[in-house]
């Protein structure tokens, strides 16, 4: 029994496939999923918003708005994970380590967001069947909404300000006249 071999070859395939996952042409993939993550959660939350409190909106939109939250919440551990690779490479600084942290949760918020867009996408269909919407059915889908878009749209930002001072604070901290 080999042993060498098939380990060499799995390691060697398990490291290949991290690098294509952590990398992208030689640069750190997370400072390229970092920005799909800024642009799409605050994007998906505001149509979210949009689709609760309009109704017209919602018929239009309803679709478009799940199917962001589905990629935000699948890219959101890709880009942890690329992230914590970088982190690695990098050496641990006490803002980085706030900025991981933050980090951690927001595949918290990507998952209250998509759970608000399938609310959504359920009271369109009802509403689609039925002709009518049971008001305080909407209205309390409407605050879940609300409630998932806004704490997403502020922990993107806790989270961008905290990788932004743990990349640039020193630098921009040093040039400020």
């Amino acid at each position: 029994m080999n042993l060498g071999i098939g380990s060499t070859f799995g390691l060697e395939f398990h490291r290949q496939r991290e690098k294509d996952i952590t990398t992208v042409n030689g640069l750190p993939s997370h400072v390229l999923l970092v920005h799909f993550i800024v642009v799409l959660a605050p994007v998906t939350a505001l149509l979210a918003i949009l689709c609760a409190v309009w109704p017209a909106a919602r018929r239009r939109l309803v679709w478009l708005v799940l199917g962001l939250a589905v990629v935000n919440a699948a890219l959101t551990p890709i880009t942890t994970h690329a992230g914590e690779w970088l982190e690695s490479r990098v050496g641990r600084s006490p803002r980085l380590h706030t900025h991981t942290e933050l980090g951690d949760t927001m595949i918290y918020f990507s998952i209250a967001l998509l759970v608000a867009a399938m609310l959504l996408a359920l009271l369109h269909v009802r509403a689609s069947r039925s002709g009518s919407v049971n008001t305080v059915a909407a209205v309390a889908i409407a605050g879940v909404v609300i409630a998932a878009s806004v704490g997403t749209t502020v922990q993107v930002y806790r989270i961008g300000d905290s990788g932004a001072q743990a990349a640039w604070g020193d630098t921009a901290a040093a040039t400020t006249p």
